[in-house]
Formats: C-alpha cells, sequence, structure tokens
C-alpha cells in the first residue's frame, strides 16, 4: 500500500490494508504526513534535547534523551538531561566517566539498568568511533532495542523509520480504532504506524506524532477538534477515542516486605553498601537491608542487621537497634514494597563491616541512591 509521503502530497485516497478484523475500517480519508508535518511545524514542543528548526540532530543528544525518556516524563527527565550533559557533554566523556559517577546523576530517574547500559553502550560507540546510522547496526549497541533503534534512525539520521512510544501507539490505535487489546495489539500498531511514514523527514514525523499524543491525543479528553488528523480518525468518527487504545488489566504483584537498617556513627555518617550489579537497582547504593520477600517474617527482622567489629579487638559490637515507628513504602515495576526502618548510633571508631562502607552526611545528596533508599534515609534521620 502507498502512504502519502511529504509536505507536497496530494490528497490519497488509498487505504490500509485490513491486518485483521479486530481492526475496524477508518475513515474515507487517510491520514496523511503532510497533515501532520504541517502542524508539526507550527506547534512543536521546545525540548532540550532537540534539534531548532531546519538544523541537524546531534546523535548523542538524541540517544541521550531516548534513553532517559523511558518509563519517565518529559517533565520529570529534563533536569536529570541537563545536568548530564552538563557533566558529559559528548558520548567519549560519557564513555570515559566512571560508573559510579553516571548512577549518581542517574539516580532518581529508576530503572537503573539503563544508566549502566547507558555507558556500556557510550564506550561501544567511542571505540568505533560514531553511532552507527542504521536501525540494524544501532539494535546491535547495548542497551538499544528496536523502539531505540527506530527513534535514533528516524530522528538523529532522517532515516525512514517508525519508532511507536506510548504516545505514538495511542494515536494510532485511535486512528484506525484498533480493537485488539495491549500488548497483543503492538505489531498491528507498529505495521499501521510504518504505513504513515513519510520518504523524507521521517524525523520530524517521529516528532510529530510524539508530540500530537503528548498535547493533543491525550489519554484522557483528547483535543480532537485541533488534530490535523481529525478528518481521518476513526475512533473520533465513533465518538469513543478515549476507550482507545485497549487495555488489559495489569495484574498488581504481591506484596514484599523486609527490614532497612540505617547505622549512623557519633559524627553523623552513615553506612551504605553496593547492591550487585545485575538485579533490581543494580550497581546502586543502598543502606544495609534485609531480603524482600512475600512472606517475610517480623520474628526475623534484625537476622541480616549488620554486625560490626572492634578495630583493635576484632570482637563484635552490638548495635542496640531500634524500631522507627511507620513504614516505608515503594512501588517497583512489578511489586509494592513495604520497609520496616531500625536504626543504631554507633562510636566514630567503628569499622565498616567487610563489603560496606561509612559516607559522611553531606555527600548523602550526591549519592547514587535510588529513590526507595532516599525515602529509607529520610523516615530515619527526619530529613
Amino acid at each position: 500500500m502507498t502512504v502519502a509521503g511529504t509536505t507536497g502530497d496530494k490528497k490519497h485516497k488509498a487505504r490500509p490494508k485490513r491486518r485483521n478484523s479486530r481492526i475496524s475500517s477508518p475513515t474515507e480519508i487517510f491520514p496523511t504526513s503532510a497533515a501532520l508535518l504541517t502542524w508539526y511545524d507550527r506547534h512543536r514542543r521546545a525540548l532540550p534535547w532537540r534539534a531548532p528548526p531546519g538544523a541537524a540532530a546531534d546523535p548523542y543528544l538524541v540517544w541521550l534523551s531516548e534513553i532517559m525518556l523511558q518509563q519517565t516524563t518529559v517533565t520529570a527527565v529534563a533536569p536529570y538531561y541537563l545536568r548530564f550533559v552538563a557533566r558529559f557533554p559528548t558520548v567519549a566523556a560519557l564513555a570515559e566517566a566512571d560508573i559510579e559517577d553516571v548512577l549518581k546523576l542517574w539516580a532518581g530517574l529508576g530503572y537503573y539498568a539503563r544508566a549502566r547500559n547507558l555507558h556500556a553502550c557510550a564506550q561501544a560507540v567511542a571505540a568505533r568511533g560514531a553511532f552507527p546510522d542504521r536501525e540494524e547496526e544501532l539494535l546491535v549497541l547495548p542497551g538499544i532495542g528496536p523502539y531505540t533503534a527506530a527513534a535514533m534512525a528516524a530522528i538523529a539520521f532522517d532515516r525512514k523509520a517508525s519508532p511507536v512510544d506510548g504516545n505514538v501507539e495511542r494515536v494510532v490505535a485511535r486512528l484506525f480504532a484498533v480493537e485488539e487489546e495491549l500488548p497483543n495489539a503492538k505489531p498491528a500498531i507498529r505495521a499501521l504506524a510504518a504505513q504513515l511514514v513519510p520518504d523524507r523527514r521521517a524525523g520530524d514525523f517521529a516528532q510529530g506524532l510524539m508530540d500530537l499524543g503528548a498535547t493533543i491525543c491525550t489519554p484522557k479528553a483528547p483535543a480532537c477538534v485541533l488534530c490535523p488528523f481529525m478528518a481521518s480518525c476513526a475512533a473520533r468518527a465513533r465518538g469513543d477515542a478515549e476507550t482507545f487504545p485497549r487495555k488489559k488489566k495489569k495484574r498488581e504483584g504481591r506484596l514484599r516486605r523486609g527490614a532497612a537498617y540505617v547505622a549512623v556513627r557519633a559524627d553523623g555518617a552513615v553506612l551504605v553498601r553496593r547492591r550487585a550489579a545485575k538485579g533490581l537497582l543494580g550497581g546502586m547504593t543502598e543502606v544495609p537491608t534485609s531480603e524482600w520477600r512475600a512472606d517475610f517474617d517480623d520474628a526475623d527482622r534484625l537476622v541480616d542487621a549488620p554486625q560490626f567489629a572492634q578495630r583493635r579487638s576484632g570482637a563484635v559490637r552490638e548495635a542496640s537497634w531500634r524500631r522507627i515507628p511507620g513504614v516505608v513504602t515503594h512501588v517497583f515495576t512489578h511489586f509494592p514494597l513495604e520497609l520496616a526502618v531500625f536504626a543504631a548510633r554507633l562510636p566514630k571508631s567503628t569499622a565498616a563491616p567487610d563489603g560496606m562502607r561509612w559516607i559522611a552526611r553531606e555527600d548523602i545528596a550526591a549519592a547514587a541512591l535510588p529513590s526507595v533508599m532516599r525515602k529509607v534515609l529520610a523516615h530515619a534521620l527526619g530529613t
């Protein structure tokens, strides 16, 4: 099937092939790239990582922003992005950085495997000299999946590619009234989105779809009368745009519980350790905790508390742990967490147990602590 390709395209009457019986027939007016590009030229968002109109995009900035924006909002990402670019202005600078410094700047963005992959990818790109400009080559790099590869190919290199994020998914599902529920509908939505991509200005078109979903075709109360695809949208014609995309109800993960131990020396230093490189919050800094389990037994809440040895004799120094009233709650992607918090004060001469270290109170703000650990420290220290 042929799709209108540039801002100069004339009205096109081609209609998409029916992928399956669960995709409704769209309106008689097929959505054209020209309509969206005209809208985008007038209403494009000014974003810190977006190249000005007519300017070539910087692949490093495109890549960095796309990785940061995964599972995170534009509003949340902007300050992190600006700090990151100020510290690591080029992919070479990021490649040469210590992973601990990368994690410190990332702390608070969540999904910390992204930061580790970001660092590994920067090293791979620095080794080869530049980012590749094709999807299949980008996919080989650490942390770059199909969406990011398509986004970079389109936005950074203007290749004819079709990145489908949550905003684009919503726009396309409504345009064609895709009845199938997510996530099963994803292949059909990607195929429909690919039919819309023009031969020229693919990067602007991709960003236009993203902006349209973020500002006009919003999850609730979409502003259909302002949409460049208004006459083409099957869901609008039906009057039920808000019901798309169809989604299966998510199963909430089972609550996990555990204990967190906040040990404070007389000089104010706090005991921390580094989590394993792989897995949840990999490589991040944390206060010691018990295992987080659905069957956590309150009777065992101090079993995993740190043990301290006296510097000279090596004898075990018993810490007097006190329970801080209340609990710290946090929700991860797959499960909610509830932590009981225990605190203890120790002499300045107390040595850190193996695999742990003391961190000065004034250095906590800059440490690579995930949000849940900052909650624990605030709960224990009243900050």
